[in-house]
C-alpha cells in the first residue's frame, strides 16, 4: 500500500496568502496617498488666501455674469502655500466652475507679521483667457 503524504496548509493555500498580502499592501498604499492628498487639500482650503479668493470670485458681478451662480471649486488646486508662524507665502491656482463655464483663480500673496498682502488675485476665464482683477483695497493688509 502506497502512503500519500498530505501537503501542509501553507502549500495548499499559498496563492490566497500571497493575493491577500498584495491586496492589503495596495490598500495601505492607496490609503496613505489618499490621506496625504486630503491633508494638503484641507490645508489649502482652510487658508485665508483660499477663502478670500473664493469669496471675492463668488461675489464679483463680472465673474458671476460670465460663469453664473453658484461658483464653486472644480478639481485639484495647483501651486503651494508655505506658513511659518506669522510669515508665509501663497502662490496657487484654484479651478472654479459655474453653470455657464469654467475658470481659475490665480492667487499670489505674502504674509508678514500675521497679515496677508495680495500681489495677484484674479480670475482667468477658460474660454476667452480674459482676466478679471479681484484685488480690492479691502484685501490689502488682511
Amino acid at each position: 500500500m502506497e502512503e500519500q503524504r498530505q501537503k501542509s496548509w501553507f502549500s495548499r493555500n499559498w496563492g490566497w496568502i500571497l493575493g491577500g498580502g498584495c491586496l492589503t499592501l495596495i490598500i495601505i498604499v492607496v490609503l496613505f496617498f489618499g490621506s496625504i492628498i486630503f491633508g494638503v487639500s484641507k490645508m489649502f482650503t482652510s487658508s485665508t488666501p483660499y477663502q478670500n479668493a473664493m469669496e471675492q470670485a463668488s461675489t464679483n458681478e463680472e465673474v458671476i455674469a460670465i460663469l453664473g451662480e453658484p461658483i464653486e471649486s472644480d478639481g485639484i488646486m495647483q501651486g503651494n502655500i508655505s506658513l511659518n508662524g506669522d510669515d508665509g507665502e501663497a502662490d496657487f491656482r484654484i479651478p472654479i466652475k459655474g453653470p455657464k463655464g469654467n475658470a481659475r483663480i490665480v492667487v499670489v500673496a505674502y504674509k508678514n507679521y500675521g497679515e496677508w498682502t495680495y500681489e495677484k488675485l484674479y480670475v482667468q476665464i477658460k474660454e476667452t483667457k480674459e482676466a478679471i482683477n479681484l484685488l480690492d483695497k479691502g484685501l490689502e493688509g488682511n
